[in-house]
């Protein structure tokens, strides 16, 4: 066993709560129709179920789609002032920061991440929320006053309706913060399917909210599988847009239901971000910061900086500074406030990220450190895994791996930086390492990505917009172009005075 493995301990007595938990539909708790439930097995525990929550149907779904539906078109959630609805969603905010440490604690358990990594998620939510809801009342359109004497043009901001909103296992309170506020602060009413392996934050995100005083059917949650529970999600009229993080293959057959039906459509989905190094960056700083951009999570991160490019004059330096920081990296226990990287979410993934470390060597990478599970009678733990010896045609390369493995890649030029970064079908995040801030920031801004940052990694604001590029995704959310995301736009001809006659 490797010395920086932090076992799991099996009796530690948070691991003795088991969470019952209900769906919320039209403000009120319910089982699933069919009295069907999904229980979830702590990823860093082996065998300790954590949670249990239903198993919805398709009438499950519809239902709560229907009672989006009553509330949009008849309740008073889209008709209230934009400070009527700040005041309720400042309340959300509050109550998740009274609850932190029990979502936190759900979180790790559920998601299999360290517990302070989970306690801090669930702190930024709740930063997310009250940034959303300070901008829900300044949400505004426009006037045109210049369009003649007798005329005046209007721009009118709408919400867009009923959202089916889809989120992934990885970051299931955080990626629901990211989009519920923003949908609900525009004045649309929601329906959230989270994945069927992390469903309990999402539900007491819910809960916290119904208790905040949201009105009855504006947020719903129904737990379930893609199948039936997200595809209905997606097809029922009543509906009228999806929002989905995940991957690209989902993804592409959610945008698919969509045109369909002429339904709005957002993705955020897959990435392989670059981290590039230049030689005048601070190696101390980047080497932990290419760690924790590959590390944090496991690995599962659609942000990951899982493409290491490093100029070819500063390779070895910086790769043993890299290498001793992964080394004495603590991995194990999520419950462990020293862990710095926790559990895989399940057997099958653990053994896909695996899959992709064996096609590296085979296809001649250098394996550096790491490439193995560890402690697989504790939980679903993977090694923090170094590759060197990567060249562009490598599945290791151009492939999601979605665990803490890291490629490496070599430039002369920032020409050849630039290039390597650009090459690829994904186009969600990139970071430039570079005490040059001319060449840090022209860099940038010819890499095709829509998430970016200069010596840090996997930073973020409310304030600032996230999204993809190419297959990396459609739509921006966060910012103030979060809430265009959830918008219609009407344009309003006012006439003054009597109009010139058509036919006299």
């Amino acid at each position: 066993m490797l010395p920086n493995f932090i076992a799991p301990d099996s009796n530690d007595p948070r691991l003795g709560i088991k969470s019952r938990y209900r769906m919320l539909v039209d403000g009120k708790s319910v089982d699933a129709a069919s009295g069907r439930t999904i229980d979830r097995v702590s990823p860093g525990h082996a065998g300790m179920v954590v949670g249990t929550w239903p198993d919805a149907s398709a009438d499950d779904v519809r239902a709560a789609v229907a009672a989006a539906r009553r509330a949009f078109d008849t309740g008073p959630w889209p008709r209230m002032s934009g400070a009527e609805r700040s005041r309720l969603m400042f309340k959300v905010a509050d109550l998740i920061l009274s609850h932190q440490e029990e979502l936190a604690l759900a979180e790790s358990l559920e998601v299999g991440k360290p517990i302070a990594q989970a306690r801090g998620e669930i702190g930024f939510c709740a930063d997310l929320w009250s940034y959303a809801a300070g901008q829900a009342r300044a949400l505004e359109g426009q006037s045109h006053n210049n369009i003649g004497d007798d005329r005046l043009g209007l721009v009118l901001r709408e919400p867009v309706g009923v959202v089916g909103i889809i989120t992934p296992w990885n970051f299931p309170f955080i990626i629901a913060s990211e989009r519920v506020p923003w949908a609900i602060g525009a004045g649309c009413t929601v329906v959230l399917k989270p994945s069927e392996f992390t469903s309990g934050t999402s539900i007491r995100m819910a809960e916290l909210a119904r208790e905040a005083g949201i009105p009855d059917g504006v947020f719903n949650v129904v737990t379930g599988y893609g199948d039936p529970a997200g595809q209905v999600l997606a097809e029922d009229p009543g509906t009228d847009m999806v929002a989905f993080t995940g991957s690209v293959r989902v993804g592409t057959k959610l945008g698919e239901i969509a045109a369909r039906s002429v339904k709005r459509v957002g993705l955020e989905l897959g990435g392989k971000g670059p981290q590039i190094v230049f030689a005048d960056a601070d190696l101390d700083a980047a080497a932990d910061g290419i760690a924790y951009g590959v590390y944090h999570n496991a690995g599962q991160c659609c942000i990951s900086g899982s493409r290491l490019l490093v100029e070819e004059s500063i390779r070895d330096a910086l790769m043993e500074r890299l290498l001793d920081i992964s080394r004495r990296v603590t991995f194990g226990d999520p419950l462990n406030e020293r862990t710095k990287i926790g559990a895989m979410i399940s057997e099958a993934h653990a053994e896909k990220v695996h899959s992709y470390v064996e096609a590296g060597v085979a296809a001649g990478a250098k394996l550096l450190l790491g490439g193995e599970r560890i402690g697989r009678d504790a939980g679903l733990y993977y090694a923090p895994t170094v590759f060197a010896g990567v060249t562009p045609d490598m599945s290791i390369a151009r492939e999601e791996i979605f665990g803490p493995v890291l490629s490496t890649l070599t430039f002369r030029t920032a020409d050849e930086a630039v290039a390597l970064a650009n090459a690829s079908e994904y186009g969600l995040s990139a970071c430039v390492w570079s005490t040059n801030l001319e060449n840090a920031l022209q860099s940038i801004r010819r890499i095709r990505a829509g998430r970016c940052w200069i010596n840090s990694v996997i930073d973020g604001t409310p304030e600032l917009p996230i999204g993809g590029y190419k297959k990396s995704g459609l739509g921006r959310e966060l910012g103030r172009y979060g809430f265009d995301e959830y918008s219609q736009f009407k344009g309003v001809h006012v006439t003054l005075g009597r109009p010139a006659p058509w036919f006299a």
